[in-house]
């Protein structure tokens, strides 16, 4: 018998159904959250279950753990782990660790597509289209590649996930996963995914106002309180929100945090595992500690939520020829314009001495540093009418 312990996320779940596709009744699957899975590792090898294969996929073991499965393999058991995070990598010092971030052509690793490889390279698992599909689905879904590609279809995948229980889910994929055709939705599935689409965008305008901007450690952080599409959330707010370093997605009935990023300067992983987390360098996870607590909530609960830059303006665009207004809560107006081919900040009808090669530039040093937002066009007009040129003030 084979145990299997993965994670109860879209990626470990499709570790799962491989696994159920390759050895049916063989296999006995344990789902497991980050916390959980040390707990459940443990008790089976000191259940002394010499006889069955332990496999863990898209986790990673702590240290005691660690010491435990490599004793378990020395007194004959068989154990294999499978990930795809960089926080694990260490693991790869033991014959039973196989740990890959990316693969050599460059594309990001899932647990699911580690798995299947080594299936394939065991000569275990017989493919086919579908199979090839939903594995490919779930690697862009969990390593975010599908929203570089505009492949929508491996995000309703995991919107298909998280409105269905685990074993629904499972029952769903496993027989169209034995036909050697295209993965597709079937129209029940397409019809409630429309549905939860037009959820998840009111959901996210609301978050929105409630994002809150503050600095951690030196990192300019967005912090939401959130329970729901929390990949969503960070994906979506970190790029309108380039000028935070990245945001924190608090989810307090889990007691978890999610750190995502869109910044190839910044690693989340190493910010996570000074809260016992890890992940990858752009999208990690980490437990509600009492640092944790303090720094994410504690401290930014008395905060207000920073305000969205104005939509639908005709006049007050950004990097308009004619300059941008910005408002800040405690500072008044600033002025973002060319001048001379140099953009320039404009105080209160006064520049200012910093000087930027590009609009991004000033506009990013005046969120991160006032936490400035776009105006309406009303008081751009208005503005402008008392100020004609505000740089011969």
């Amino acid at each position: 018998m084979i145990h299997l312990f993965t994670h109860n996320d879209l990626d470990g779940i499709g570790c799962a159904i491989l696994a159920k596709l390759t050895f049916q009744k063989k296999v006995e699957v344990h789902y497991n959250s980050v916390g959980s899975l040390n707990i459940q590792v443990e008790k089976f090898i000191e259940a002394g279950n010499i006889e069955h294969k332990l496999m863990i996929t898209d986790l990673s073991v702590n240290e005691r753990n660690e010491a435990l499965i490599t004793t378990f393999i020395e007194n004959g058991g068989n154990a294999i782990l499978i990930d795809h995070h960089k926080s694990a990598l260490h693991l790869n010092e033991h014959s039973w660790g196989n740990v890959t971030v990316e693969y050599e052509d460059g594309r990001l690793t899932s647990a699911t597509s580690l798995l299947f490889d080594y299936l394939k390279e065991e000569g275990e698992i017989t493919t086919n289209k579908a199979i090839e599909d939903f594995v490919e689905l779930v690697r862009q879904y969990d390593t975010w590649e599908w929203d570089a590609n505009g492949n929508t279809e491996a995000k309703r995948l995991n919107d298909l996930f998280y409105m269905l229980s685990i074993d629904e889910f499972v029952d769903r994929m496993l027989p169209r996963l034995e036909r050697n055709e295209p993965f597709q939705f079937d129209d029940f599935e397409s019809q409630i995914l429309d549905l939860e689409e037009n959820k998840m965008e009111r959901y996210l305008r609301r978050k929105q106002r409630e994002l809150i901007q503050t600095n951690i450690d030196g990192k300019i952080v967005g912090v939401v309180f959130a329970e729901s599409y929390i990949s969503e959330l960070g994906n979506e707010f970190g790029k309108h929100n380039t000028h935070l370093d990245y945001i924190a997605i608090v989810n307090m009935g889990s007691r978890r945090i999610s750190l995502r990023t869109v910044h190839d300067e910044i690693d989340v992983s190493l910010i996570a595992s000074q809260f016992d987390g890890g992940g990858h360098s752009k999208a990690a996870g980490c437990l509600l500690t009492d640092k944790a607590y303090t720094l994410f909530v504690s401290n930014t609960f008395k905060l207000e939520p920073i305000k969205m830059d104005a939509f639908n303006n005709v006049y007050n665009v950004k990097e308009s020829r004619n300059g941008s207004l910005y408002r800040t809560k405690e500072n008044g107006l600033f002025f973002i314009i060319n001048a001379n081919g140099t953009w320039k900040l404009v105080h209160e009808g006064k520049p200012l001495e910093e000087k930027f090669s590009t609009y991004i530039e000033a506009e990013r040093h005046l969120k991160r540093t006032f936490g400035a937002w776009l105006v309406r066009d009303r008081e751009y007009v208005d503005y402008l009418m008392e100020h004609a040129n505000p740089l011969k003030k």
